[in-house]
């Protein structure tokens, strides 16, 4: 019994406790509850084991069919983003860009087809992310089939673009940086509105899709900054096994931030100020009904 009472008291202080942190300082106070009911590592974790599971796969099978041009493009791009070295983009090659047609051969039609299936995964992981970061309930929002697949699209058609665009067309890194914010932002703008099945309006998902897309960019200078030498050294010290941790571990950042930027995005697009001008759904917490 008393150690009931203890518990009790306990339990009455941190709620206490919160109340206060929660008028003084509302915005810090629901973003911290919205992250921890998104569960943050948890839900990064699965979108990053998911891409590197079945996305990554679904890149083989696109430069096993894909125009010649396109493959290179899409080596190039990959080449961009992970910003790797000379040995590593070799293996890259090779392995995407192979002189005969042996990696058709070996994925096949319905592999492929079966490749193309399993990687909607990603869209259903990063799909429950969205509603968790706008708390929108499973019950009664089921969002059409067709949508996964749409997304896969819209990916490797950017991701396929991301050479060039960093590149700014030609023009240089004063006009790629610009377009690789502007392309991510649409990219995280689209990917909401989309895997939500437009529960929520285009406006209120603005501030998701910038944070996210500032974030990934600045991951993207330092991806080339970090990448090339802890690829370098982990497949000279352990082989292609070294390679492979070090590039899941960098998705499981990557994922981490796209999970974080889109809560913080949803958390500020449902503060008084910003839902007023957006038109913002409210959050949880004011759609509950009042405790009696």
């Amino acid at each position: 019994m008393a150690a009931d009472g203890r518990v009790q008291r306990l339990v009455a202080r941190a709620k206490s406790a919160h109340r206060r942190a929660e008028s003084r300082l509302p915005v810090l106070t629901h973003l911290v509850d919205r992250l921890v009911s998104v569960n943050i590592f948890d839900s990064a974790t699965r979108l990053a084991a998911q891409c590197f599971l079945t996305a990554v796969p679904l890149l083989f099978v696109v430069a096993a069919y894909a125009p010649p041009a396109v493959r290179r493009q899409l080596i190039d791009s990959v080449r961009a983003v992970f910003g790797l070295s000379e040995s590593v983009s070799s293996e890259l090659k090779h392995a995407l860009h192979p002189t005969t047609n042996n990696l058709q051969q070996a994925t096949g039609i319905i592999g492929g087809l079966m490749v193309l299936l399993s990687a909607t995964a990603v869209s259903r992981a990063l799909q429950r992310l969205c509603k968790r970061a706008w708390e929108i309930p499973r019950a009664g929002t089921r969002v059409a089939p067709w949508r996964w697949p749409a997304w896969l699209v819209l990916w490797l058609g950017v991701l396929i673009l991301q050479g060039p665009v960093r590149n700014g067309f030609g023009a240089g890194a004063w006009l790629g940086t610009p377009l690789v914010l502007l392309t991510q932002a649409g990219l995280w703008w689209w990917t909401q509105h989309l895997l939500l099945g437009g529960r929520v309006g285009w406006r209120p998902l603005l501030p998701g899709a910038v944070i996210t897309a500032g974030v990934l960019t600045a991951l993207t200078v330092t991806a080339n900054l970090y990448m090339p030498h802890a690829l370098d050294r982990a497949l000279s010290e352990y082989g292609p096994v070294g390679s492979v941790f070090v590039l899941l571990s960098w998705l499981i950042v990557v994922c981490v931030a796209v999970a974080v930027s889109i809560s913080v995005g949803a958390v500020l697009a449902q503060e008084p100020f910003l839902a007023s001008r957006l038109g913002s759904p409210p959050p949880l917490r004011e759609r509950r009904p009042p405790a009696s």
